[in-house]
């Protein structure tokens, strides 16, 4: 048996209290909830025929009181579903090849609306015109209500139920305010600190934002509407579970309440705190760009390295903005110009080389804040925003490449692991709402991912830029000396100083985190032309570089498109369905399938930027450069048009998995070149369908599957290195032996599977061994002599090397306070980011092959085949003779050199339950397989 995740210490009488506690919350537990249940409503009208399906691990149930945490702790045992979706989850790895229509539900939850009479595990009815079921198979709440106000205040009931502590997390995390709520664990500073960073708001502006919403009136008005009931339904939970000391055990852990005479409290929810969760949900999943100061630190390494036209050119070329190469969602020619790069850029702002220094954050830490590494975990990992992850993967298949001619969807977000889970899932019907599927904690009075009568959809993380960087002239009022360390900043020709954003945070020691009492406050500075993200000169100038995101001051804006995807009326056929998708101002890609169409359109609030700016390098605090009807009061502009937007009805299929949208759409960071991930679900399904194949629910769940397992780098680039490899006999034993692991696990698949099922250990696994220790002695032997240290250095600060499903191997380091070569273990998202593309198109340009975007200049072997070899055939053999333990040094999880559990997808406790681990699977975390039979 696998060793537990490691329990926070608890209190001696806290465990005395065990026993004690369980009686207690048997006693005060009520049956049912409030007035008396009503009869469970007729289902729905469903147009799925049984054949919707639906996965979120690892359970529904969110909530576990202190004596359920510490039998939990003591025995293993867990509250009931709260993991009895994660067996199913992981057992498709071993059990997709042989997947039937039948065996799907082995692997899948019923997404049918409503539930059989047999099924029902309990009814409740917190008031009389709302009645929530939950079944028997998963614990799902199915909420009807005969009133508006019912449905919603239903769902924030059920919500309560499920993931009130999960909430409260996330309204402070959205605030900077985590680790006065949590603890002062060294992550659980790093985490507020990020998203302090990325979006400060006083609470008069968290306000603003509903009262703008309120101003707009029409569908905002209602969803206004529907967001008071739903918090008076979390309220109403949140008083019933203190008085019945039914409230989730991380309050007692916490200090927020004693686990004894139950004083403390569980602060009330309020509007605003949807805003902070809206934003932390905009942050993490809803953004893109941003990265201009890092590409322009490659581009002075590089004119540097090789002179300004050289320098360019290769800067150009490893940035991939627009690479003819890359897989593209719309592949039937469509181009959508947006970002794109100009041929003579105006109002560039090039910091000066070595000048830029991040802004400092941290002010007035006592105690504990001076310290940067602490006993307790945190809640979340601290780099929760700050390292680069993908999200989400979808793959559709129109009717009329399908086997019974309707279209079939396999899709869902990769949202990472968590337990309980960030999503929850539930059913919602009531008067203008349909849908089942799933919503963030907090923000689930709207279904956000799921399905209608006769319609799913799902998203993916978009990322295309909306986030410029400025180079904002710093001044003085008092007319002393400018420097850097300036607190004004000119607008328009005055001298003005900047916002000053405060938030103080405090800790003490608690049950569940010993980290020592400590304090400081979090400081943000805002111009008018953005936050305050690094300070520096340009052209010996000192200026603020600010970061201006288009959705900043709106990330409640996206209510209005999430109410009218749950709304029957407003959503009825594809055109309908994009129609609400351009409601939505987070960067998504949005798909559809019902039972005649298939759809894509990409959201996002993209800024029209004044002709010549190029968005991938800073720009020139200056009006001729701004965004186009740009008002600083409101942070709005002008943004481009809907039909500028990618979008399709009916292509043959659609695949997605952050990948690059279109031609001409360009990428707002680096590596989406060549090589991507989902290249992976692209060439399964165009398999699927050669030769005038069909898909089916079962051909395309596995489909999604085998990529799932695959290893990016072996399917896509380890071709290409035998190929150089085997351009002349391999004489020395051990690299011709790890040739030949190598070869034989490409032929069998280059998958990272067990050998059986449980059996805790790869197939082929000294091959994924060598590829693991190899890819970053790769890149560095490849690319590093042409790059010299400088530009390589850089690079690593734009794009990590590698991003391998046990988070390590990622090579040299760009250093600082956020390198982009990072990566979170145990997160089962892998393979989004690295040098692939870079590896790919180097290595087929020194064997001669037609190269489409090659790279500027030759790097492996400078251009010369033999050279080349001899530096693979010298970091193959590197690699071979790396042991388990260098490869996979351990952590707190797993032991050194335990590769099949340092890949292991671990459900991140964010409270006090934890779960198994799980074999690898690079996958959404929720995931629908959809296959509508009729239509309205």
């Amino acid at each position: 048996m696998r060793p537990r995740t490691r329990p926070h210490r608890l209190r001696s009488a806290a465990v005395a209290l065990a026993s004690a506690l369980f009686v207690t919350a048997a006693l005060t537990a009520p049956a049912t909830a409030g007035a008396t249940p009503s009869p469970a409503a007729a289902a729905a009208p469903d147009y799925c025929g049984g054949r919707c399906t639906d996965i979120l691990p690892p359970g529904e149930n969110g909530n576990a009181t202190l004596a359920e945490i510490l039998l939990n702790r003591m025995f293993g045992s867990r509250p009931a579903h709260t993991d009895d979706q994660l067996g199913p989850y992981a057992a498709l790895a071993s059990g997709y090849p042989a997947l039937t229509e039948a065996g799907l539900r082995s692997f899948f939850n019923d997404a049918s609306f409503g539930v059989p009479a047999d099924q029902v595990a309990s009814t409740a009815s917190p008031r009389p015109d709302v009645t929530i079921v939950r079944d028997k198979a998963t614990g799902v709440p199915h909420i009807t209500g005969t009133t508006r106000y019912g449905t919603e205040f239903g769902a924030g009931y059920a919500a309560a139920q499920d993931r009130l502590w999960v909430m409260d997390l996330f309204r402070h995390v959205g605030r900077g305010e985590l680790s006065g709520f949590a603890g002062g664990a060294a992550a659980n500073r790093q985490l507020e600190q990020s998203f302090w960073q990325a979006a400060p708001y006083t609470e008069a502006e968290l306000q603003q934002q509903i009262d703008a919403l309120a101003a707009r009136g029409g569908r905002a008005t209602q969803a206004l509407a529907d967001a008071n009931a739903y918090l008076d339904g979390i309220n109403r939970y949140v008083t019933e579970a203190y008085n019945g000391r039914t409230f989730p055990g991380e309050y007692d852990l916490t200090g927020h309440i004693d686990p004894i005479t139950n004083a403390g409290s569980i602060a009330p929810f309020k509007l605003t705190d949807l805003v902070a969760l809206a934003s932390v949900v905009g942050a993490l999943f809803g953004s893109g760009g941003g990265g201009e100061l890092a590409s322009a630190q490659v581009r002075s390494a590089a004119e540097a390295r090789y002179g300004k036209d050289a320098g360019d050119a290769v800067w150009r070329s490893l940035r991939e903005a627009d690479d003819p190469e890359a897989v593209r969602t719309l592949h039937d020619g469509q181009s959508f110009p947006y970002a794109t790069v100009p041929d003579d850029p105006r109002g560039q702002a090039l910091p000066d080389p070595g000048s830029v220094v991040p802004e400092r954050m941290i002010y007035d830490a006592t105690g504990s804040a001076n310290t940067a590494t602490t006993k307790a975990n945190g809640v979340l990992p601290g780099n929760l925003l700050t390292a680069k992850h993908g999200m989400s993967n979808a793959l559709l298949v129109s009717g009329a490449h399908t086997d019974d001619g309707h279209p079939v969807a396999v899709f869902g977000p990769q949202t990472g692991y968590f337990a309980p889970q960030l999503l929850m899932l539930e059913e919602l019907q009531g008067p203008g709402i349909s849908a089942r599927g799933a919503a963030f904690a907090g923000l689930s009075f709207y279904v956000q991912l799921g399905r209608g009568q006769d319609y799913a959809w799902s998203a993916t993380s978009a990322g295309q830029d909306i986030t410029d960087t400025y180079a904002v002239p710093l001044c003085t009022t008092d007319g002393s000396p400018v420097t850097t360390a300036a607190n004004s900043y000119l607008w328009h020709g005055s001298c003005v100083p900047f916002d000053r954003l405060e938030r103080k945070d405090a800790w003490s020691p608690t049950t569940a985190d010993s980290t020592p009492a400590g304090s400081y406050t979090l400081v943000m500075y805002r111009s008018d032309y953005g936050l305050v993200t690094a300070r520096g000169t340009v052209g010996g100038a000192p200026v603020a570089f600010t970061s201006l995101r288009s959705t900043y001051r709106h990330e409640a804006d996206s209510i209005i498109g999430f109410q009218e995807l749950n709304d029957p009326g407003a959503v009825h056929d594809a055109p309908s369905f994009q129609q609400a998708a351009q409601d939505i101002n987070y960067t998504f890609n949005w798909f559809y399938a019902d039972s005649r169409d298939i759809a894509y359109y990409n959201s996002g609030s993209n800024p029209v930027r004044a002709p010549g700016v190029d968005p991938g390098l800073p720009v020139l605090a200056q009006p001729a450069y701004e965004w186009a009807d740009f008002d600083p009061a409101t942070n709005t502009a002008r943004y481009t048009p809907a039909a500028e937007h990618p979008q399709s009805v009916n292509q043959d299929y659609y695949v997605s998995w952050n990948n690059k949208q279109a031609d001409g759409y360009t990428a707002a960071g680096f590596g989406n070149g060549s090589v991507h991930r989902a290249n992976l679900l692209d060439d399964r399904v165009r398999a699927l369908l050669r030769g005038g194949g069909k898909a089916s629910r079962v051909s395309l769940t596995q489909a999604m599957e085998s990529a799932a397992l695959a290893d990016l780098r072996a399917e896509d680039v380890l071709p290409d290195l035998i190929r150089v490899l085997r351009s002349a006999p391999v004489t020395d034993p051990a690299a011709a032996t790890a040739l030949q692991q190598l070869e034989a696990w490409l032929a069998d698949g280059a998958r990272r599977k067990e050998t059986s099922p449980g059996s805790h250990g790869y197939a082929d696994a000294t091959a994924i061994r060598v590829l693991d220790a190899w890819w970053p002695l790769l890149a560095d032997g490849v690319m590093r002599p042409g790059l010299g240290d400088q530009l390589f250095t850089a690079l690593t600060g734009a794009l990590q090397i590698n991003e391998s499903p046990s988070g390590g191997q990622t090579g040299a380091s760009a250093g600082g306070p956020v390198s982009a070569n990072e990566s979170i273990p145990h997160k089962g998202s892998a393979f989004q980011y690295g040098w692939w593309s870079y590896l790919d198109k180097d290595l087929r340009s020194v064997l001669g092959d037609p190269v489409a975007g090659p790279l500027a200049r030759p790097f492996c072997g400078g251009g010369d085949l033999t050279a080349c070899r001899n530096v693979l055939l010298t970091t193959l053999s590197q690699a071979a003779a790396r042991t388990p333990a260098l490869v996979y040094p351990g952590d707190a999880d797993c032991a050194a050199g335990d590769q099949w559990c340092a890949d292991t997808v671990i459900q991140r406790p964010l409270g006090g339950v934890t779960d198994d681990r799980t074999t690898w699977q690079n996958r959404p975390t929720y995931q629908q397989v959809v296959q509508f039979s009729a239509h309205r």
